[in-house]
């Protein structure tokens, strides 16, 4: 958020959220097994799923969708994206970034456990109740990409960052 804004983050807030990376990862071909809103900031973890599959098209969609949502606070104008490297895109690497995540409220102090905080979840479409923090999330999560994931998406050259 734009000046690091509070105020915004409710369960409505919460609901509108989901709804449109709903609509997001739809439009743009996309799963996200992981996202964490945080008083002041979000993260969140998109996967492509087509060849022509675009986070950064998902994300500038998001935020021009979600920002008259925000209340009085405003994203910054520039995301903090990041793109894993290969490493960390192998399925335990990548649970443990998903975890890390997930982390955020209880290094901030704001739960004791995860499974605390409510502002946390996964965006599969078609399974509204999948939780990362399940104990069965990663097997069911792993079975329904495979299922989801378009042979040549794999294909796409993105220039080297």
């Amino acid at each position: 958020m734009h000046d690091r804004a509070t105020g915004w983050l409710t369960e409505r807030f919460h609901a509108r959220f989901r709804e449109l990376m709903l609509h997001t990862a739809i439009r743009e071909g996309l799963f996200c097994p992981t996202y964490c809103l945080m008083p002041d900031h979000l993260h969140l973890v998109w996967m492509g799923l087509r060849l022509d599959s675009d986070q950064r098209n998902g994300m500038a969609f998001l935020r021009t969708h979600i920002e008259p949502a925000l209340a009085s606070a405003r994203f910054q104008p520039q995301a903090h994206d990041n793109v894993l490297r290969k490493a960390e895109r192998e399925h335990d690497a990548f649970a443990g970034v998903c975890f890390y995540i997930l982390d955020n409220p209880v290094k901030a102090e704001l739960a004791h456990k995860p499974e605390d905080w409510k502002f946390n979840g996964a965006i599969v479409p078609g399974y509204p109740t999948l939780n990362p923090l399940a104990a069965d999330f990663w097997e069911i999560f792993w079975k329904l990409y495979t299922t989801a994931l378009h042979p040549d998406a794999r294909n796409i050259k993105r220039p080297p960052f």
